[in-house]
């Protein structure tokens, strides 16, 4: 997985609610081998007409929003069935974060896994965000993991939270079987310096 640290990135805002992960990826998608290849799936019924050619009121399709590496998305975002390829598909995008008021929790999880930051904001900041896109598609907002803060235009800081484990995995850059792997000298020592001291009957 690739590190989040500190980035600075313009926004796009998709303020609905209840964006299931069917509606972020359609399950014709699922039976993909390449995840990269995900990203041309994503939101396809939104982006696309039935004949293939992109939706020009779609938000993702305007040119003033190619490269956003932020989705300000509505209250329960990824909803749904469990499938990780709603996260796949978003980071094959290009998203690194996505911000919504609330998360569904399988999605959430998915997302900590795969190395795609959830953050959580109250709905004064969400409004907030979405006024800043619609006002300045231009803007860009700075997330700093290490410290849990947004910052804003005009230097204002919003903080969220993240579970600690699942922070050091982001910031580091490792999944959890990663994780367990670097520990793998410490508990080597752990169960030798144990096993030690046992004692057959």
């Amino acid at each position: 997985m690739e590190p989040i640290k500190s980035f600075t990135s313009t926004i796009v805002a998709l303020p609905i609610q209840d964006i299931d992960t069917d509606q972020i990826i359609p399950a014709r998608w699922l039976k993909v081998t390449d995840k990269s290849g995900l990203a041309d799936g994503l939101f396809y019924a939104w982006r696309y007409n039935a004949d293939g050619r992109p939706k020009p009121d779609f938000v993702l399709n305007r040119p003033d929003v190619q490269g956003a590496q932020i989705l300000i998305a509505g209250n329960n975002f990824g909803c749904g069935s469990s499938r990780e390829h709603a996260v796949w598909a978003l980071q094959g995008y290009g998203f690194k974060a996505v911000i919504s008021t609330y998360f569904a929790s399988i999605f959430n999880n998915n997302a900590l896994k795969n190395g795609l930051l959830p953050i959580v904001v109250d709905q004064e900041t969400y409004y907030q965000l979405v006024s800043l896109f619609d006002e300045d598609p231009t803007a860009s907002v700075t997330v700093d993991l290490a410290n849990q803060l947004l910052i804003l235009p005009g230097d204002q800081q919003v903080s969220f939270p993240i579970d600690s484990f699942a922070k050091h995995c982001l910031i580091n850059g490792v999944d959890q079987l990663g994780f367990l792997q670097a520990e793998e000298p410490a508990i080597a020592a752990y169960e030798s310096a144990h096993s030690a001291g046992v004692r057959t009957v």
